[in-house]
C-alpha cells in the first residue's frame, strides 16, 4: 500500500486487512515488558490507534485524544501500537500524563509486518484505526494516506457508540 509523509510517497510492507476479514495474530510488548498476542488483548472489543511514533506531535494528539474518551466505553479496549520501546511509551505517558490508553511496543515490527502497515523506510507502522471483536474479526478500518495527518476521531467513536 502507498502512503505519503509530508508528500513523499512510501510504501508500506503490504495491503492490510479488510473490514470482515481477521486480524493476524501477532506479538507486541507491553508496558510491563511482557510480550502479549492478539488473543491477549481481545477480552471484549478493542480499538488499535496505530501510530507511527509517539514522541511526534500528531501521534502524541491522536493518543491524547483517544485516552480522553476511553471511560465512556466500557465494553471497549483502547491501544496505541507504535514501533517505539516499551521505555519511550512510558516515558511519554508519564510526561503527557497519559494513564487510560494501554500502549503497545511493536519495536520488532511484527505488528506492522502482519498488518501490512510496516514502513521500511522510516522504521514505523503506518497510522490507522482499527476496531476488531472479541474473535478476531475486523468491524471498522481507517487507512491515514498521509502520516502526518490526524484520523478521523469522530468516524471511529462514532462507530464505537453503535456497537
Amino acid at each position: 500500500m502507498q502512503i505519503t509523509r509530508h508528500d513523499q510517497t512510501l510504501q508500506t510492507s503490504g495491503e492490510p486487512q479488510k473490514v470482515g476479514e481477521k486480524m493476524p495474530n501477532f506479538t507486541v510488548t507491553n508496558a510491563e515488558g511482557k510480550q502479549v498476542q492478539l488473543k491477549d488483548l481481545l477480552t471484549k472489543p478493542s480499538l488499535f490507534s496505530v501510530v507511527p511514533d509517539i514522541n511526534t506531535r500528531v501521534c502524541s494528539i491522536s493518543t491524547k485524544k483517544f485516552n480522553q474518551e476511553v471511560d465512556k466505553y466500557d465494553g471497549v479496549n483502547f491501544y496505541t501500537v507504535s514501533t517505539n520501546s516499551p521505555d519511550q511509551q512510558k516515558d511519554w505517558c508519564a510526561t503527557e500524563n497519559v494513564k487510560n490508553m494501554q500502549l503497545l511496543s511493536d519495536e520488532q515490527t511484527e505488528f506492522g509486518q502482519k498488518t501490512g502497515l510496516f514502513v521500511s523506510e522510516n522504521n514505523t507502522d503506518a497510522r490507522s484505526i482499527w476496531v476488531v471483536d472479541q474473535h478476531g474479526t475486523i468491524l471498522y478500518q481507517e487507512l491515514v494516506p498521509e502520516m502526518t495527518n490526524e484520523p478521523n476521531y469522530a468516524g471511529a467513536l462514532g462507530f464505537l457508540s453503535a456497537l
